[in-house]
């Protein structure tokens, strides 16, 4: 294993970490010392990888749209017709509701609170677009012209 393949575990480490402990605990809950121990990293090794909070949240946020594009993706290729792709999306948002229920859903959870900083939400807004698209497209592919509202 190479020092590069190492610094990229490393960095994957931190950033699930800090996924995981931003939603359960929220953004501003969340300290570099929570990623990094739940990460099983020094604290120092952070500021290797994010030389401050908001890149690391930054990274969590563009990890949650990897995720998104992925499933959505995965669910474009499995099924063949729009109702089939929504039923889908909604029963793989069932399969987490026990986690939802007791941490709110991630993505969510990010956008109201990156929402209510001063700089906006910014890229966390992607978070919320990305699945509305997707959907309101859905709609329209069955004929609705009101995709967007039903989204």
């Amino acid at each position: 294993m190479t020092n590069s393949d190492l610094a990229t575990g490393k960095r994957a480490r931190l950033v699930a970490a800090a996924c995981q402990m931003v939603h359960q605990q929220g953004v501003e809950s969340t300290t570099l010392a929570d990623i990094a121990q739940a990460a099983g990293v020094p604290l120092g090794n952070v500021y290797y990888y994010f030389k401050t909070k908001n890149d690391i949240v930054r990274a969590v946020v563009e990890t949650h749209l990897d995720e998104a594009n992925a499933m959505l993706a995965a669910v474009d290729g499995a099924y063949a017709t729009p109702r089939e792709r929504l039923k889908a999306v909604f029963a793989a948002l069932t399969e987490q509701s026990g986690q939802i229920a007791r941490y709110g859903c991630p993505r969510g959870s990010l956008c109201t609170e990156l929402g209510k900083r001063d700089d906006g939400p910014g890229i966390a807004a992607e978070l919320m677009r990305v699945p509305l698209d997707w959907a309101a497209r859905q709609f329209e592919a069955m004929g609705r012209a009101d995709g967007h509202d039903l989204a």
